[in-house]
């Protein structure tokens, strides 16, 4: 047997990785180590090619070819070998529960991991709308999260996933612990890890959480998810570091079981620009700039804002806002082809988040959003345009979550392989 390089290619492009030093990196060789692993007179071997298509993500029967003599019948039974020592365990699937699931990101980017999500829970119609309109044979729960019983799925769920609203809790005379976040939409994503008991689970939030109410609101969560049982760590991770031509923060926070080992996916080494992300965007509707506001815009070159206006012109643009503190740099902000674009906000042309096109005076359209946030171009959003900008603005980038889910699903499987179960 031979590894056929062009099939090696093939797959990292697939996902995402562009040379094959960051290739070897992810293996923990050199890259002459790899070289010599992918070089016409190297005989695989069974660990060798295991680290290499987990690398990959892919199978050996994907990578592995017979040479030009007969393949013998015990190196037939070598890749078969293979095979079942790096996939036994996706015959049992992992599955997960997605709270507050929003349009999709987080779904997709799991589902693209090989994660099985056995229930989604929205309250937003058009959210539910978009899920079911894209994947309809989702279980997708449109209800208010509060009446929802999950004991039903007690030790049968791996993961439990979600991004709950950011909430202060009232610290006079408490524990800060579970029952004291009653009331608040953290409580019910607690409530149900805690009526669930996945092996793991993942929540995410915005970078401000780790400062909210002075620090307060992270320890009280931090608390709680150590009352349930529960091993905590928590990241920030920029989305742009990730695939996605978009400077976007977010926290993550981690719970695991004992024995269960997560580590964060690492950063890429090249960037994604706006000028990568938006290459032959479909065309689709979009909001559009009132006549002055374009007037003001006509004026910002690609990568400015509101600093490169007449004197004149700021103020009167800026209004109080020219006198306060702060860079103000989201007003009046034209992005650039070579730059990844700025966070996505629920609408492309508030005054304080604006998001000009490069080149034509307007905002991005649902679809160039779309594709900022990651999302396939074949994934539809329901309900009314302002309802369509809201839903991708809001969700976790496809790419970004695509990658916590690989790093989900490998600690998951390797719980499994060490001989753990969920109890």
């Amino acid at each position: 047997m031979k590894i056929n390089k062009i099939k090696v290619i093939e797959a990292m492009e697939k996902i995402g990785i562009q040379t094959q030093t960051e290739l070897a990196k992810r293996l923990g060789i050199t890259k002459n180590q790899l070289s010599v692993i992918l070089s016409e007179n190297y005989e695989p071997v069974k660990a060798g090619v295991s680290e290499l298509c987990k690398a990959l993500e892919i199978d050996p029967g994907d990578i592995l070819e017979a040479q030009s003599q007969p393949t013998t019948t015990e190196e037939d039974k070598n890749v078969e070998s293979i095979n079942q020592e790096l996939h036994i365990q996706t015959q049992i699937a992992v599955t997960a529960i997605e709270l507050f699931a929003g349009a999709g990101g987080l779904a997709v980017g799991l589902e693209q991991a090989g994660i099985h999500t056995k229930q989604f829970v929205e309250i937003d119609k058009f959210c539910c709308a978009t899920l079911k309109t894209n994947r309809p044979d989702w279980n997708v729960i449109n209800a208010d999260i509060t009446g929802i019983d999950f004991t039903q799925y007690r030790s049968k769920i791996d993961v439990v996933t979600g991004g709950f609203p950011c909430q202060a809790f009232s610290f006079a005379g408490k524990k800060l612990g579970f029952e004291d976040t009653r009331g608040t939409l953290f409580y019910e994503f607690a409530r149900c890890i805690n009526e669930v008991q996945p092996i793991i689970f993942m929540a995410e939030n915005v970078r401000g959480l780790l400062t909210h109410d002075c620090g307060r609101t992270i320890q009280v969560i931090m608390n709680v998810f150590g009352e349930l049982g529960y091993h905590v760590q928590h990241k920030v991770l920029n989305a742009a570091h990730y695939g996605v031509a978009q400077k976007r923060e977010r926290i993550v926070i981690i719970g695991k079981k004992d024995g269960i080992h997560f580590e964060y996916p690492k950063k890429r080494n090249s960037l994604q620009t706006l000028k990568d992300a938006l290459k032959d965007c479909p065309y689709s509707e979009g909001q559009k700039y009132s006549e002055n506001k374009k007037k003001v815009l006509d004026l910002v070159p690609p990568g400015g804002s509101w600093i490169d206006l007449p004197i004149d012109l700021q103020k009167s643009y800026l209004g109080k806002s020219y006198f306060s503190g702060g860079g103000k740099r989201g007003m009046a902000r034209r992005i650039a082809w070579h730059e990844q674009c700025l966070t996505l906000t629920c609408s492309p042309s508030q005054k304080q988040t604006e998001r000009c096109h490069p080149e034509e005076t307007r905002p991005f359209t649902v679809r160039e959003y779309a594709r900022i946030q990651s999302f396939p171009d074949d994934w539809q959003f329901k309900g009314g345009i302002g309802s369509k900008y809201k839903q991708i603005g809001n969700a976790v980038p496809v790419e970004l979550a695509r990658q916590l889910g690989v790093q989900l699903k490998t600690a998951v499987d390797e719980f499994r392989k060490s001989g753990h179960i969920n109890n």
